[in-house]
């Protein structure tokens, strides 16, 4: 049995991974080429984004069929293969399982357009004010209004995202039971491992007008979620103890995933919570440009390791994801200490108490995109921010400042695999444009070099496997209100294990709280870092001390 706590998850954003078959897009073939890659960087789960039919208005996330295969990205043979392959490399697969919404394409959507009463109750209809308004002032979150009209039915069906993207109706148990058929089937083709796609949106409580937001205190973390994801639990996945799970937790509280993944609450193996990656927003707001609150970053982590732990709970800890920007670009340097911040980075998440999750292209230190024109980008997010930002006033100048460093596409562009022309992903053109950084970042240039971010990447992997403390051991933090340190420690049975990290620019000096006779250092990200109660840290300097139990 794989141990989760043991175990790191690479994300596969697979349609920028690798072009198996020369049309600019890449596909499971693509994965399956490059498991040797995975294979030498030792991660043991390969998390999938959605791969099933789509009319990609959000890459996938729009799905019209969850158990086949978008003909773009291959066949049902090239999943079986890439099953095959992965297995006897001892890599297991971790599927995306988007259910709060379909697609508006997806048969039960038209069968509720067709006047199927049965499919209709799968979607949340309401009628809206006697003036044409919407039943609710709740707000998409990809802008504007979170309803869409219907003139053949006279009614507004809910989708908290894209108009095509139509919220299912858990309160329906049809719906339940066919979204637990869903799993099964992918059960049955031996996979171990999903992951849900804003699970705790599918309870919606009042439908009423919010007057103090955009709705999200309606329908997040709502009244029968963890009665809904017991069910699911206890139907499928939670019927094989070899199978682990992940809830992506839109907006959520601590005290609501105390119970999403508690040990014993019988619902998910872990779960994402985001808040630490909203340091850089004003509010909700991410659509400006501020810098980030470095203590408040700390507090949050923090406060989730701590939290998490004294409720017996699992974390997944990451920086990135398809979703969110590049983090060396975001929290790091994209110049001169551009490897030192990307180890650095790599060194908090890896050494935390949770499972880490690896985003393509992380392990390389790969940057944002740099996009200066809006046919560049391809999100939909993105875009309609454009013109909503411009709507509200600002210069265009400012736009793409604002989307440069916050737009979902700094994390799609291609896997940088080489030098060559579009960065070894493709010989076609690519569904979106590599970035010209590649000749510098890439793989090619770090496997096998001792030095690279790849190579650190690839022991903090190991270390997890190699120390108990790391992947079982408690949390504490240290010296938290520190200006530019972000340290703590970890215990277990009398091992310790002493994570520093600056995370800036400029040198400082931090003094160590606790008593480091007997340690050495596991590793650092400069190649003369010594373990000293009295540290003179380095731009980014990074280092894993460790004592044994005596």
């Amino acid at each position: 049995m794989y141990d989760f706590r043991k175990s790191v998850v690479y994300q596969c954003y697979f349609k920028s991974f690798f072009d198996s078959n020369g049309d600019g897009v890449g596909d499971l073939g693509g994965v399956t080429a490059k498991l040797d890659y995975l294979k030498t960087l030792g991660v043991d789960y390969i998390w999938l984004n959605p791969f099933f039919p789509s009319p990609q208005r959000d890459n996938g996330y729009d799905v019209a069929d969850y158990c086949a295969v978008d003909p773009r990205f291959g066949t049902m043979a090239d999943f079986e293969t890439l099953s095959q392959e992965a297995a006897k490399r001892g890599i297991r697969l971790m599927l995306d399982m988007v259910f709060n919404h379909t697609s508006t394409e997806h048969e039960w959507f038209q069968k509720a357009l067709a006047g199927d009463k049965e499919y209709e109750d799968f979607y949340i209809w309401r009628e809206g004010g006697a003036d044409g308004t919407p039943p609710n002032n709740w707000e998409s979150k990809f802008g504007g209004n979170a309803w869409q009209y219907v003139p053949e039915k006279g009614k507004w069906y809910l989708h908290l995202f894209d108009p095509t993207q139509a919220d299912l109706n858990w309160e329906n148990p049809r719906v339940r039971q066919e979204l637990q058929k869903v799993i099964r089937f992918w059960m049955d083709k031996g996979v171990k491992g999903f992951r849900f796609d804003v699970v705790n949106l599918i309870s919606k409580g009042s439908y009423k007008s919010d007057d103090q937001g955009d709705g999200r205190r309606f329908y997040t973390d709502g009244p029968r979620i963890h009665e809904f994801l017991h069910e699911l639990s206890a139907a499928t996945f939670g019927t094989d103890a070899e199978i682990i799970t992940v809830g992506e937790m839109s907006s959520t509280s601590m005290e609501n995933c105390y119970r999403y993944a508690g040990a014993d609450t019988g619902e998910l193996s872990m779960v994402f919570s985001f808040h630490h990656l909203k340091v850089d927003f004003v509010g909700n707001e991410k659509w400006v440009l501020v810098p980030f609150d470095f203590l408040k970053l700390k507090n949050i982590l923090f406060s989730w390791q701590t939290g998490m732990s004294d409720h017996n709970a699992w974390n997944a800890v990451f920086w990135c994801n398809h979703d969110q920007p590049r983090v060396v670009s975001r929290f790091g340097d994209e110049g001169e200490y551009w490897a030192p911040s990307a180890k650095m980075l790599g060194t908090v998440v890896h050494c935390l108490r949770g499972t880490p999750y690896v985003y393509q292209g992380e392990e390389i230190g790969m940057t944002n995109a740099g996009f200066t024109s809006l046919d560049q980008y391809r999100d939909v997010e993105s875009i309609n921010h454009y013109h909503i930002l411009r709507a509200r006033g600002l210069h265009e100048d400012s736009v793409y400042d604002i989307l440069r460093v916050h737009s979902r596409d700094n994390a799609r562009t291609p896997m940088q695999w080489d030098a060559s022309a579009h960065g070894g992903f493709t010989t076609a053109e690519p569904w979106i444009s590599v970035n010209p950084n590649h000749t510098r970042i890439n793989a090619a240039a770090q496997v096998g070099d001792p030095d690279s971010v790849f190579t650190h990447y690839q022991k903090l992997i190991a270390l997890r496997k190699q120390y108990d403390v790391i992947a079982y051991g408690d949390f504490a933090p240290l010296d938290q209100q520190h200006p530019s340190v972000l340290a703590y420690t970890r215990r277990l049975n009398g091992e310790q294990l002493v994570v520093v990290n600056n995370f800036y620019r400029t040198e400082t000096d931090w003094t160590c709280p606790v008593d480091l006779d007997g340690f050495t250092c596991l590793l650092s990200n400069y190649p003369d870092s010594t373990v000293q109660t009295k540290l003179h840290l380095r731009p980014y300097e990074s280092l894993v001390l460790h004592r044994a139990a005596k």
